[in-house]
């Protein structure tokens, strides 16, 4: 791949839409749209790769491990609700344990009693943005409460095991919550 630049198509609140061009290994031309929460990208080393967190994904079981969060929400882009982790994006100044809970917290209002472990950081969406995300494992505890945002539509639960591998046969969820939710309810 031969990188020939990046041009600036749309600049929204959230994210900037971009064209990158570049040419491929048999020398063919190509303009690849993406997306970006950085409105500054100028370049494949300067915005397009970046080592940044952007956002936190919270993969969290009730402290005796045998139910685990999912919200149902409303998502525009495919208008209708899927079932995806609590996530959000890292305000600016925030470490990533603030934003776990403040973004649990608003989402449910469950209190984030444990982080077990927190994975490196990962692409969030890799065919269409550079965002990253990282997700965080943890227990929570509390009471379910609406979300304090008027923007969102989400209905938070606890799920055992076998309500999982029930929800599992429909449609609707984000694919990477899919893919733990099928590996999670599997196990022992």
């Amino acid at each position: 791949m031969k990188f020939k630049g990046i041009s600036k198509a749309f600049a929204g609140k959230f994210i900037t839409f971009y064209k990158a061009e570049y040419e491929t290994e048999k020398g063919n031309p190509k303009v690849y749209e993406m997306v970006s929460r950085d409105g500054n990208i100028t370049g494949l080393e300067n915005g397009i790769r970046n080592d940044k967190c952007d956002a936190v994904i919270l993969i969290i079981t009730s402290v005796d491990g045998k139910k685990i969060l999912l919200n149902r929400e409303f998502r525009m882009a495919v208008g209708d609700f899927a079932f995806n982790f609590p996530a959000g994006l890292i305000d600016p100044g925030e470490s990533l344990e603030q934003a776990a809970k403040r973004e649990l917290w608003e989402e449910t209002g469950l209190t984030l009693e444990k982080i077990e472990e927190v994975l490196p950081v990962s692409y969030s969406a890799v065919g269409i943005t550079n965002e990253k995300s990282c997700c965080v494992i943890g227990t929570a505890s509390g009471d379910f409460a609406p979300s304090t945002s008027d923007e969102e539509e989400i209905e938070a639960a606890w799920y055992d095991k076998e309500q999982v591998k029930e929800l599992l046969k429909g449609t609707g969820f984000a694919a990477r919550t899919q893919a733990y939710c099928w590996w999670w309810a599997k196990q022992e």
